[in-house]
């Protein structure tokens, strides 16, 4: 299993984690704007090159899980990544809430069928982590999973070890997994939500459920802190971005995409003597 790529972002796996002291701005130190978009627009190239290695390696997947409060970013995010990779290596797949079919399954069941297979990248918006963030803070949406066992306080502490379980022996078996926490302030939340209000283009975006929601910032801060600390391992790690400023945010996503992919060590696969005779004698008839 690969080691998580070190950066100021990553979450320990010490459970010292502490929502409250994560930045949700870039650094002062950092670039700007256009900078930002200059080192973007690198590494998409850089990862256009990487996805197609990874498909003729055929030995890994990727996959990537990004969750956030409303309005952090995570579409727009998604998109500008993704914007130089072949569509044939990428999927995406957005999980929201759970229909008659997946509810009776288990949590891990509608996330599991979506897996991406070796070569190809496969992205999450939202994702199983639902079940330990939303449905912790709402746990009355327990009653519609049918569970058979009583249910307690301990739940949270099965479906993280589950979590755990499940990462690992996906990573054993070859799924490179990276989970980003785009970590919006209240306040620049508060601000993109109005612009949906009064920017006629955006809409279609808002909903009356996110305000609602927003006042069940300190529940969700408090999960996200829980599921963050619990699950952040070497071979699953979790970086918490700064998504205030959506340049910055967007270059250090794809960043850590990259340098993972590029320490992966992926090459194209090589031919036999035998092979390249052949390949010789079949050039001169085509020539």
């Amino acid at each position: 299993m690969f080691d998580a790529l070190p950066h100021p972002y990553l979450v320990p796996a010490d459970h010292s984690f502490r929502s409250d002291l994560a930045p949700t701005k870039p650094p002062k130190s950092s670039p700007g704007k256009k900078l930002c978009e200059k080192h973007l627009q690198k590494s998409i190239k850089v990862l256009d090159d990487l996805q197609r290695r990874l498909y003729a390696d055929d030995r890994f997947s990727v996959l990537l899980i990004f969750q956030a409060m409303d309005a952090a970013g995570k579409d727009g995010t998604i998109r500008a990544v993704t914007q130089g990779i072949n569509p044939a290596g990428c999927q995406v797949f957005s999980f929201k809430q759970p229909s008659h079919l997946e509810l009776d399954h288990d949590f891990l069941w509608r996330t599991t069928c979506r897996l991406p297979e070796r070569g190809r990248i496969g992205i999450f918006n939202r994702s199983y982590y639902e079940e330990v963030l939303v449905v912790r803070v709402h746990p009355e949406f327990l009653k519609s999973q049918k569970l058979p066992m009583p249910l307690g306080p301990h739940i949270w502490e099965e479906r993280y070890e589950s979590i755990r379980s499940h990462e690992q022996h996906l990573a054993r078996n070859g799924t490179i997994i990276l989970k980003f926490w785009l970590n919006v302030s209240k306040e620049e939340q508060r601000k993109r939500l109005l612009s949906r209000l009064t920017e006629p283009e955006k809409h279609w975006k808002f909903s009356k459920k996110d305000l609602e929601e927003r006042k069940l910032w300190k529940p969700y801060m408090a999960a996200y802190d829980a599921a963050v600390n619990a699950t952040s391992r070497p071979w699953a790690p979790w970086y918490v971005i700064p998504a205030d400023n959506k340049p910055f945010m967007r270059m250090c996503v794809a960043g850590i995409i990259t340098q993972t992919l590029e320490n992966l060590n992926l090459k194209y696969p090589t031919i036999s003597k035998a092979q390249t005779q052949t390949f010789g004698k079949l050039r001169k008839q085509l020539q």
